[in-house]
């Protein structure tokens, strides 16, 4: 009995040791081939294993992969959610539990609808249905589309792909590269083993392409101010006016700078609290021709909250006026950061659910990019980077560059942030704009069209980056199409692979 049940055991323990090996392929590792080598592990670990087994043999993955990729998380559980140990260890439990569902959905659709261990269930059926349950995780309850697997291919060939299909398209390719080597371990058949050579061979070619063109006419010297304000003391009103100062300051000092940048919520103050000093700020950057842009929050006449970004001085919306219908209001909210699902039943359990903030609205899906000394840029707050399609959408014929402002204090000295970046410069390389990455302790960056990153500054330092970035002409096959190609291949290697699903191998 005990020896039964320690081999019914040790399919879903390597998962979970397989599962942590993931995180090993994302910053700030970046070992990049464990993303090709965990997928193909996991198809090899649920072969030949009924439906219901390969779902626990998934969802044991699922457990490595987010417990080790996402323990970010659980510094900011620890350090601001108010609870005793045993309860922030659950809640932790609850969310990577929650993730692992989709590795075990994929494991147990593979078994159920494509059992016969053949070509169509490798090639097609597995790379579509990763993408489903990529998807399905990346939507519902708002999404949480972080670590996809291609992401752990920004600076290898793989990643080369992004521009014609986005992160979606270079995780199906990791994810068909595991399959090609799982395939030829089961069948012998080794030739196959040579499909991810010849895809990363590939990539090392594309990598050459020039999807879009730098626009030397078009420079712009833009100063990120990273403030490393302690997030504890943040909020405090005896902190409030140093903080303003301290970026103020250091603004001052930057006057030549095109655009001088602060991080999401810089201003620890609503907005309709300090019009005079924003009154004055926007004229001294007006006398000195140059633009600010912050991170700001702001109360509607209706008492609706809105994390906002606000641009001053040398733009076309004028003097500074309150204005709300000229800000751009976060859509993408935090869950329990900046808005708390099912808030009824859990604001009452713990204070964890009433974590300063918590009770944001969304602005639109689609906002006009804002306009700073002549340029165009496509903001996204915090969280809202990770969303690729409306990052997509947000960007027009006109933009310049791509526009992040972040707080990522909350994680401390962990991964997170690093992560967090790594997601960030995808977003340049899909898209063929430079990205501005402005936060308030790191990691605060820019990089070039590619994904490159140009200038950084040290993590935890109070840092001025200044950077001069070139806008460019021309827009990737990814920003033209979208996912959609993606979409229609996922649908056609289903059906294909539904009809070939009880051939021989």
């Amino acid at each position: 009995m005990t020896n039964t049940l320690v081999h019914r055991l040790l399919r879903p323990l390597a998962a979970v040791f397989v599962g942590a090996l993931t995180t090993l392929s994302f910053a700030p590792y970046q070992i990049w081939p464990l993303a090709i080598l965990s997928p193909a592990l996991l198809l090899l670990l649920i072969h030949n294993r009924s439906p219901k087994n390969a779902l626990w043999i998934g969802y044991a993955w699922g457990i490595g992969q987010f417990a080790s990729g996402i323990s970010w998380v659980y510094v900011s559980i620890d350090g601001f959610g108010g609870m005793p140990l045993i309860a922030n260890l659950a809640l932790m439990g609850l969310l990577v539990g929650y993730l692992a569902i989709y590795s075990g959905l994929f494991a147990w659709g593979l078994n159920k609808f494509f059992p016969s261990n053949n070509l169509s269930r490798f090639f097609l059926a597995a790379p579509a249905l990763w993408l489903i349950c990529d998807w399905l995780r990346g939507w519902v309850m708002t999404g949480f589309p972080w670590l996809w697997l291609g992401y752990s291919q920004i600076d290898a060939p793989l990643g080369s792909f992004a521009p014609l299909g986005g992160v979606e398209l270079v995780t199906l390719l990791v994810v068909a590269s595991g399959a090609a080597f799982s395939y030829a371990i089961l069948h012998r058949a080794w030739l196959v083993a040579l499909i991810p050579a010849v895809l990363i061979t590939a990539g090392f070619s594309i990598k050459h392409v020039d999807w879009v063109s730098p626009n030397p006419e078009k420079t712009t010297t833009v100063a990120l101010i990273q403030g490393n304000i302690d997030q504890a003391m943040k909020w405090l009103p005896s902190q409030r006016w140093p903080t303003i100062m301290k970026y103020s300051d250091a603004s001052r000092q930057n006057w030549d700078a095109d655009i001088v940048i602060w991080p999401e919520a810089a201003v620890p103050a609503f907005e309709l609290e300090i019009p005079s000093y924003l009154r004055n700020l926007d004229s001294a950057a007006k006398m000195n021709d140059t633009s600010i842009i912050t991170g700001i929050l702001n109360q509607s006449e209706d008492g609706k909250f809105y994390n906002s970004i606000l641009a001053i001085g040398n733009t076309p919306y004028g003097d500074y006026s309150y204005d709300l219908e000229e800000r751009y209001h976060k859509h993408h909210l935090l869950p329990f950061g900046e808005f708390v699902p099912f808030e009824d039943i859990l604001r009452p359990l713990a204070p964890f659910f009433n974590l300063p903030m918590s009770s944001f609205s969304r602005g639109d899906f689609i906002q006009p990019n804002i306009v700073a000394n002549g340029r165009h840029l496509a903001p996204a707050l915090c969280y809202e980077i990770i969303f690729n399609e409306q990052v997509r959408q947000n960007v027009t014929d006109d933009t310049d560059f791509i526009l992040t402002l972040s707080n990522d204090a909350w994680f401390g000295k962990s991964i997170g942030p690093l992560q967090h970046m790594e997601i960030a410069r995808m977003r340049a390389l899909e898209l063929g704009k430079p990205l501005i990455r402005s936060t308030n302790n790191g990691v605060t960056a820019v990089t070039d069209h590619k994904g490159q990153i140009i200038e950084q500054v040290p993590q935890f330092e109070t840092a001025i980056l200044r950077a001069e970035l070139t806008s460019t002409d021309g827009q990737t096959p990814y920003r033209i199409v979208g996912s959609w190609p993606l979409y229609v291949w996922v649908l056609v290697s289903l059906i294909i692979g539904w009809r070939f699903r009880k051939a021989n191998a």
